[in-house]
């Protein structure tokens, strides 16, 4: 099946190069990571391993997807890019760009707060990242994206249905995951949210 395949490739597509003594076989850590990107919580991924005769505490995983340093594909073409800022349960925004025809998230970014000057450093990074230069930027009435549009010069326009609604599956699956997963954000540094995520946005482009 096609996802199958994704989900092989994305398999192959984790750098254990961070591993320097670990008796845990390769290819058990990287299942264990995808698994639990795919969704399963640090218990049941820890059970799996059991299954194979391994046994890890929950935070070795957890340190195992960190570690890996996961990211999105860099190099998107997309014709729209739905930009989106939303507050999660804790303390901080989500800035996130995702292509509204395929649902893959382009580039994601967690702060401490929203205005201007950030939003202007994530579409910088996001233009670094990917063509999107041509592409027309769907946004909700956030002063912070138009600013941030504006001065990169460009293409946008309010959009509250249509192709920048469908994206968000994307945003209710992040806050299902964060909220699941309460264990790994629970009194975490930002920098790790921050990674957590990345890695999140890899799995999530290989299974869509």
């Amino acid at each position: 099946m096609p996802e199958n395949t994704r989900l092989s490739g994305s398999i192959d597509q984790i750098d254990l190069e961070f591993v320097e003594r670990e008796a845990t076989p390769r290819f058990l850590m990287k299942l264990s990571i995808q698994l639990h990107l795919a969704g399963l919580s640090l218990s049941n991924t820890v059970s799996i391993l059991e299954i194979f005769g391994v046994e890890r505490a929950r935070s070795t995983v957890h340190n195992w997807v960190h570690k890996a340093d996961l990211q999105p594909e860099t190099g998107r073409s997309p014709d729209h890019v739905a930009a989106v800022i939303r507050l999660d349960n804790e303390r901080y925004w989500l800035y996130a760009a995702v292509d509204p025809e395929t649902n893959e998230l382009l580039h994601t970014k967690l702060e401490p707060t929203t205005n201007s000057a950030i939003a202007h450093a994530f579409f910088h990074e996001l233009l670094e990242k990917h063509d999107v230069e041509r592409a027309m930027f769907l946004i909700d009435g956030s002063h912070s994206l138009k600013d941030a549009c504006n001065r990169h010069g460009l293409d946008f326009k309010y959009e509250r249905s249509g192709n920048r609604n469908s994206v968000e599956r994307v945003f209710r699956e992040v806050k299902r995951r964060t909220s699941s997963f309460s264990n790994c954000f629970s009194h975490t540094a930002v920098e790790t949210a921050d990674d957590w995520l990345r890695s999140f946005a890899f799995a999530w482009n290989q299974l869509i």
